[in-house]
């Protein structure tokens, strides 16, 4: 009889794709299927994220909630980015977690389950050319990490002391693994990484004269495979050859996100953020000319230490010139091991909130003008998800949600929709033809 696998996911989508991995080794080696109800599972994991506020007290919490009401004989297990960062400190707090994997040990997962309290989180452990087993929690969209780890130092982030330094996934493993998610099903990759547009820097094993813009070439190359969408970009590494592939590559989706952070120059040196305000408005300009049709999302941090009114006035100003279709905003917080924590001018918490929510509702609004501008017009769309009441969703190109009533024929499929209802998340439209592919 096989064994119950439960896991919590927490963060971005790479810890996602981390837990596909987990789930495929365990499923594979040691007979571990899926199950949604945490008191049937004989292993709990929960994949953690360090880079919001408060996640250890979080962590913590979980694993209290999850001890009292898991199987007596069930083992919980810690993986991610916080496990990378507190290590055997977890067991030491909480010693009925059994093992704690770090971000940069998946592959390891199948070892450490077999050891009680076992601890891997080895930041320097190389597994860029190891092969996973297969495993998609949606069989109509692919997600790829096309490298691991990270070598920005900006002051803000704990990611480089979770996931180390950053090498590159061998491209000919790249188009493998694609391929093969094409073949079971999938018509659209998102490629990850967490500066995807420095790919090509560093390789472990095999050395290779490849960029980005490059293994955007090569992956387009891959017969029936029609959309790849990638996260995130860097600012800093948009040059012009990649910016002009991103907009005349049809197989590009017409998305693309540009955390910005902040809008002031004085701030994103301190952020060692590596660009200016005026650079990053160039870059913007440059997407918005050479593909008009593209929508740009961005992230933001206010109350980083020392920010000032002009400081703030510059990220508003940022945000009035290149009206990002999608922003995800944040207040800044503190994180372990990182520069900017030791700052002795940190931003006081009701200066921080008052301006997040200036931002906020600003953007609010251009969203509104935004989203209210589609009704009426069509998108191609790929239906990759039912729900509930005779619905099912999916992205245009440009990465808007899309609903529309439809069965289980619509997905894997890329339709014409026309929008006939609006709202600041996802919009509503009915099918004006049959499939394009």
């Amino acid at each position: 009889m096989s064994k119950k696998l439960f896991i919590e996911t927490l963060g971005c989508a790479m810890n996602v794709r981390d837990t596909e991995h987990m789930i495929a080794e365990l499923s594979s080696k040691e007979d571990y299927e899926l199950t949604e109800r945490l008191e049937d599972a004989d292993l709990i994991i929960i994949n953690t994220c360090s880079v919001r506020e408060k996640p250890v007290a979080k962590l913590f919490s979980e694993i209290g909630v999850f001890n009292k009401k898991k199987k007596s004989d069930a083992k919980i297990g810690v993986a991610g980015c916080t496990a990378s960062h507190l290590g055997e400190e977890i067991i030491k707090r909480a010693p009925s977690v059994d093992f704690v994997l770090g971000a940069r040990n998946v592959s390891k997962i199948t070892d450490v389950v077999q050891k009680k309290h076992a601890v891997e989180v080895d930041t320097d452990y190389d597994e860029s050319t190891y092969a996973f087993g297969e495993f998609r929690s949606n069989p109509f969209k692919a997600m790829v990490n096309i490298s691991i780890g990270c070598d920005k130092s900006c002051t803000f982030c704990i990611v480089p002391h979770t996931r180390g330094e950053e090498i590159s996934i061998p491209s000919d493993l790249l188009v493998q693994e694609i391929a093969k998610a094409v073949d079971g099903g999938a018509k659209e990759v998102m490629l990850l990484g967490q500066n995807v547009n420095n790919y090509g820097r560093r390789f472990g094993a095999a050395e290779e004269k490849i960029d980005f813009t490059g293994l955007l070439r090569k992956i387009s190359r891959i017969e029936g495979l029609e959309r790849i969408r990638f996260q995130s970009p860097h600012p800093l590494h948009m040059d012009d050859a990649f910016l002009e592939e991103f907009a005349s590559n049809p197989k590009i989706c017409k998305q693309i996100h540009v955390p910005l952070q902040s809008g002031s120059t004085q701030l994103l040196k301190r952020m060692k953020r590596g660009y200016s305000k005026e650079w990053f408005l160039n870059r913007c300009e440059k997407i918005r000319t050479l593909c008009p049709e593209a929508t740009i999302s961005t992230d933001v941090i206010v109350g980083f230490p020392g920010e000032s009114d002009a400081d703030f006035a510059d990220t508003m100003d940022v945000l009035e010139q290149v009206r990002f279709e999608q922003m995800f905003s944040f207040k800044y917080s503190p994180r372990p091991h990182t520069e900017a924590a030791a700052y002795d001018d940190q931003v006081a918490d009701e200066i921080a909130s008052k301006r997040l929510q200036e931002l906020q509702a600003r953007h609010t609004e251009i969203l509104d003008e935004v989203m209210d501008a589609q009704l009426g017009k069509i998108h191609e769309v790929y239906f990759d998800e039912l729900k509930p009441n005779n619905r099912i969703s999916g992205r245009s190109d440009d990465g808007k949600l899309v609903f529309v009533e439809g069965s289980e024929e619509l997905l894997g499929k890329i339709v014409d929709v026309k929008i006939t209802k609006t709202s600041r998340g996802a919009l509503d439209g009915v099918v004006v033809n049959q499939p394009v592919s």
